[in-house]
This record gives C-alpha cells, structure tokens and sequence, in this order.
C-alpha cells in the first residue's frame, strides 16, 4: 500500500475566492496547496473589463501569505451586451486567461449572464481566433427542465450546436456532473474541449445531500445526481484522458447563507481538495495517473509551463478543519474536514515568485 504521493505542484482550473474578508481568509489554503488558479469572476459587481480584472488580480495578490507564491488567472465575466474589443484587450495585454459563460440565472450571481448564445456570437469569433478558451456553466435554466436534467439538456439544445457554430472554440464545460457530460467530452476528438471536476462530485451522490434530514452544506450548483453518475465521472477522471483536470468550483459561503431558509449554493473544499481527489483515484487504483489529472491535463490545455517544485502527501488522515472562522463570529463550513480522508498535505517545495 503507497505511504506517500509526491507531484508536481498542480493547479485549481476553477476556484471561487470571492472578495474582502472571506478572500484574505479562504486564499491561504489554496495557496498551500495550487501554483495557479482560473479565478472565477462571479463577485458583485462581476468582473467584465480589464480594469476591474487588473484591480482584482491586484486583491489576490495583496492577500497571499508571505514567502509564498500563487498565481491568479483571471476570467471575464461574458454578458449579453459584452463588447469583443474589451475581450481581445483582455487577453493580449494578458490579463484575461479565459471567458466565462454563466447562462442567466443559472447559478450564484449569474444574473448578469448570457440570456442567447446569438447575443455573444462575435464575441465567441474572436475567441476561437484567439485561442481563447470559453469556461461553461453547462445547466440549461429552462424553467420546465428537471433540476436533475438541466446539464444533460444544456450539452443538446446549447453546447452541440455552440460547438458546431464555432469549429475551432476551445471550450471547458465546468465541474460536470453526468454520464452524459463524461461521455460526451469523452468521445470528443479534436482536443478543444475539455471538462473539470470537483472532489464532491466524485466522492458523493445526492443522497448526501437528505441522509438523516436536509444536509445544505452539500448543496452545490450543480446538484449531486445519482450514483451512476458519480461513477461516470470517477472512471473518466481516473482515466488517464487529458480532456478532464482538477477544477475544485471551492466556493465559500459564511455558514448562516448556506443554513438560511433559501440557502447558498457552493461547497467549500480549498483547505482539503487534493486529499479528496488523491482518497478517489487510490480507491480506484490509479494513483499513478493523480499527477496527470491534478498538474498536467489543466496546463496543458490551457499552454501553461510546468509549476516549480513539488506538493507530497501521505497517509494520514487529513488536518483540514470543520470550520473555518471569519471575523465576529462569522465560520466557513469546510468539505469533509475533521479527519474524514484518510490523507494529509504534509510537504510543499515551491518558492517560484509571480
């Protein structure tokens, strides 16, 4: 039985920090454990022009704990009226590493997002011209969908016609949750899609989320599905396929929203997530193709040079906290904290500056 795991440092391809307190206080555990992150930009107001980005990038930085390092890279948030130029801008000036489409209404702060792809058509031309990757929130928000169905419905009615609309887009579909989605990006050919994956859609099903009465912390967007479906994404994360990578969606809220009587969605797994991913692929018995999933496929899809240094882990069960607090009395619920995966971070070599 492996003791330890030793990998090159990897990266998060999709993490909420969100601003203020709540950044200075989540940021450390990222940092702890990913060289860089894709930053999503779902704040209010969300991120959409180059300043905002640039004056964001610049938060995230002033909060890293010293003799560390950590590299944000910042997304767009795409709207209806989003102008092309300020994109291109964006991206040439190295600002924006990626776009990110949150159909309105979808999900946390999304109600500035895309109502039609045909309002974000141009937009979408010069990406694929740029090679520019658009990040997807793939749930359909038709009202009459099944909340259970709305990612499998949004890759037919949305995603196949977007794809075959712009032929050479690069496109993630974010933290997908379905046989559907593994086996659709799966199947894919042409190296410009991908998908991420979150450690609770790996380790969970929605029974999670009613075992021994309502259970909000493991309410997330999007929803746990059934157990075929966890292991759908199980096989094709341990795979070896470079088309699926390390995406955690960490996103922290203060403990009284998610435990409110319309409770936010988000599960926050920053302080233990490579653990959770490391307990899937032992329990799987591909931990020689851990290091592929968490610090090369992300990487190399978006053309990133390697991190420096190495993260180890080891046997031991994890140190990560139950909670995490925040100022006047104020805590952050954590993902299986308290010693509930049976590994620990115990090693970071990395003194790369950015």
């Amino acid at each position: 039985m492996v003791q330890t795991v030793t990998i090159a440092r990897p990266d998060d391809m999709h993490l909420h920090l969100r601003d203020g307190e709540m950044l200075k206080t989540v940021l450390p555990y990222s940092v702890r454990q990913f060289g860089r992150a894709i930053v999503m930009p779902n704040l209010k107001p969300p991120i959409t022009s180059v300043e905002a980005a640039r004056a964001y990038r610049e938060r995230i930085l002033a909060a890293v704990p010293e003799n560390t390092s950590f590299e944000p890279l910042m997304t767009a948030y795409l709207c209806d009226a989003t102008d092309f130029a300020t994109i291109e801008e964006g991206f040439v000036e190295r600002v924006f590493a990626a776009v990110k489409l949150y159909p309105a209404g979808a999900t946390t702060h999304s109600e500035y997002g895309v109502t039609s792809i045909d309002k974000v058509a141009k937009v979408l031309d010069v990406m694929q011209d740029l090679g520019m990757p658009l990040l997807i929130h793939g749930e359909s928000t038709d009202p009459t969908v099944d909340v259970f169905d709305r990612e499998a419905v949004f890759i037919e009615r949305t995603l196949m016609p977007l794809l075959e609309r712009h032929t050479r887009l690069k496109v993630v579909l974010e933290h997908i949750t379905t046989e559907q989605a593994a086996n659709f990006v799966a199947s894919d050919t042409s190296g410009r899609l991908a998908a991420t994956i979150t450690p609770q859609h790996l380790l969970l099903n929605r029974n999670a989320m009613f075992t021994g009465g309502m259970r909000p912390h493991y309410y997330c967007l999007p929803v746990l599905k059934r157990e075929r479906h966890r292991l759908a994404l199980r096989k094709v994360a341990t795979s070896g396929s470079r088309s699926f990578f390390l995406g955690t969606d960490s996103a922290p809220h203060e403990r009284g929203m998610k435990e409110a009587s319309c409770g936010c969605a988000g599960i926050f797994s920053a302080p233990n997530a490579l653990e959770a991913y490391l307990t899937v692929f032992e329990e799987e018995n591909a931990v020689e193709k851990f290091e592929a999933f968490a610090s090369e496929n992300g990487r190399l899809f978006y053309g990133l040079p390697p991190n420096e240094g190495t993260i180890t882990l080891t046997r031991q069960p994890t140190d990560a906290p139950e909670l995490v607090q925040l100022s006047e009395g104020k805590s952050i619920q954590t993902f299986m904290g308290m010693g509930a995966l049976p590994w620990r971070l115990v090693d970071q070599k990395s003194r790369q500056s950015y």
